[in-house]
C-alpha cells in the first residue's frame, strides 16, 4: 500500500513505495541502466544522450501504475521508498531522514 510521506530531497509530500512495491519497480531501474550502457557501447553516445534516449521510461510507468502519481525524474525514484525514512518527528510530524536519525533535519528537534 502506497504511503505519502514528506521527501526532504523533493521538498514535497510524495507517494512512497513499500518494500514489496519497490521490488516491482527496481528491475525497471536496473533495465534502464543496462540500456544506457548498451546504447553508449553500441552507438558511441554520450552519457546524457543515452539517458535522454532511454533511461527510466519503464520505471516511471511502473511507479505511476503503483502510485497513481506521475514522476518525471527517474533518479527521484531511487529514494521514494518508505523503508529509507525514519519515524515521524514528534514535533513537526515530518519523517526523519533515516531510520537511525536522532534529530529532525526539518525542524531541528531531537528524536
Amino acid at each position: 500500500m502506497v504511503k505519502t510521506l514528506y521527501c526532504w530531497r523533493c521538498d514535497a509530500d510524495i507517494p512512497m513505495l513499500e518494500d514489496d512495491e519497490w521490488k516491482e519497480l527496481f528491475p525497471h531501474l536496473e533495465e534502464g541502466l543496462r540500456a544506457i550502457k548498451d546504447l553508449r557501447r553500441n552507438n558511441s553516445m554520450s552519457l546524457e544522450q543515452a539517458k535522454d534516449e532511454t533511461y527510466g521510461r519503464g520505471a516511471l510507468q511502473r511507479y505511476f501504475d503503483l502510485t497513481g502519481s506521475r514522476e518525471t525524474n527517474t533518479n527521484a525514484l531511487w529514494h521514494h521508498r518508505v523503508s529509507q525514512y525514519g519515524p515521524p518527528c514528534s514535533f513537526c510530524g515530518k519523517p526523519l531522514r533515516t531510520p537511525k536519525a536522532r534529530m529532525c533535519a526539518a525542524c531541528g528537534a531531537s528524536a
